[in-house]
């Protein structure tokens, strides 16, 4: 199964465009957004993949943001998810709260973390945890996403 990471996109509708039509192209099952699509109106430009969604520092109207997501069958998962998925546990969190980020990492109860919010990639194994963080969209970045094959246990880095 191949999952679709993305995180801070921060109202750049151009590369969430892009990425949803690389999403689509690839075929993920379903993307984890690592929080930060920061407006309700950019949530619905996700609309063609099914997306999953972890509150970041930047997202205010997380109400309108839900509905937004509802809307096109994705889904506003709160501050932090767990998912299980082909027998691998998976964590999703924004990462604003370092100590946070780092317990869960530590925890050894996860195979992988995605993160965002440093705004940087990352690609990197901490004890048995893969910690992915696909970069960001943020006007100047580099605009980077990530594809989690997990039954290969790859991982794609595509720049948009």
């Amino acid at each position: 199964m191949k999952i679709g990471i993305i995180s801070d996109t921060h109202d750049n509708v151009g590369n969430i465009l892009k990425a949803v039509k690389v999403f689509q192209a690839k075929g993920v099952e379903f993307v984890v957004h690592c929080g930060d699509v920061v407006s309700p109106a950019s949530a619905k430009f996700f609309n063609g993949v099914k997306i999953k969604l972890v509150k970041g520092n930047c997202d205010g109207d997380t109400e309108h943001i839900g509905e937004k997501l509802e809307s096109i069958a994705g889904e506003y998962l709160g501050e932090s998810a767990e998912l299980s998925i082909d027998g691998k546990q998976i964590a999703a969190y924004h990462g604003q709260d370092k100590a946070k980020l780092d317990k869960i990492i530590k925890s050894g109860q996860y195979r992988y973390v995605l993160t965002g919010h440093s705004h940087k990639l990352r690609d990197e194994v901490v004890g048995k945890t893969r910690v992915l963080n696909p970069g960001a969209h943020y006007y100047g970045s580099e605009g980077t996403i990530m594809i989690l094959d997990l039954k290969e246990d790859k991982v794609e880095v595509i720049r948009l």
